[in-house]
């Protein structure tokens, strides 16, 4: 879901807010498994937040549990340090809590609270009806895809201005849109009560459009 957007401060690295907040710690090693011969880049370690960061007026709050990233709180977003993302395959392993709301973003700039964007929905059973594998505000998904508390997979392709969404390796968005060209990648943390799990988050970078992108 999106709202008014509000000017955005200088990021915060995530590494850096858990460690004055004693909620983690940066470990950056074991470079080597980042890059895997299929092509495919592992954006989360399993271990801890390096390689993301946060708006430092958001207010979500962004752990590490059992090898998965955890968003709690008021609304908020974890993003990828790197903003020049352009075209891609970018898929996640995420779970939502009953009620719960949430969002896998891309090509997303940093704002406070709701930042411009596009986001594929991620939500079993809130009152929003946009449903997980939505391109949010754009194609709305209504059918529930997956129960609450239950892995599944969400994948978004973007190529140019061709968007694909599956979820559980079903093609539920096949559309074309161009108001966003390149930017970060991003989870949402919607509401105080809503707790959403990321197990694995990957990318898989395709070649720039010919025009390029800003």
């Amino acid at each position: 879901m999106r709202r008014r957007l509000f000017a955005g401060l200088a990021l915060l690295p995530l590494a850096g807010l858990l460690a004055l907040t004693a909620c983690g710690k940066n470990n950056t090693d074991d470079k080597k498994a980042d890059k895997p011969d299929d092509g495919w880049v592992q954006l989360f370690n399993g271990k801890d937040l390096a390689g993301w960061v946060v708006q430092p007026e958001d207010k979500a709050r962004w752990s590490v549990k059992d090898g998965s990233i955890v968003g709690e709180g008021d609304v908020g977003h974890l993003y990828t340090e790197r903003g020049d993302y352009e075209n891609f395959d970018f898929r996640i392993e995420a779970m939502i809590s009953d009620g719960g709301n949430s969002g896998q973003y891309f090509r997303t700039g940093v704002k406070k609270g709701f930042p411009p964007g596009y986001e594929a929905q991620i939500n079993a059973t809130h009152k929003d009806p946009q449903r997980t594998g939505s391109l949010y505000g754009i194609v709305p998904i209504k059918e529930q895809l997956h129960k609450p508390d239950e892995w599944f997979t969400q994948e978004v392709i973007a190529d140019g201005d061709h968007i694909i969404i599956k979820v559980n390796d079903k093609v539920v968005v096949d559309t074309h849109d161009s108001k966003y060209k390149k930017g970060h990648l991003a989870i949402q943390q919607h509401n105080e009560g809503s707790v959403v799990h990321v197990r694995k988050a990957e990318i898989k970078e395709l070649p720039p459009s010919s025009a390029g992108g800003k």
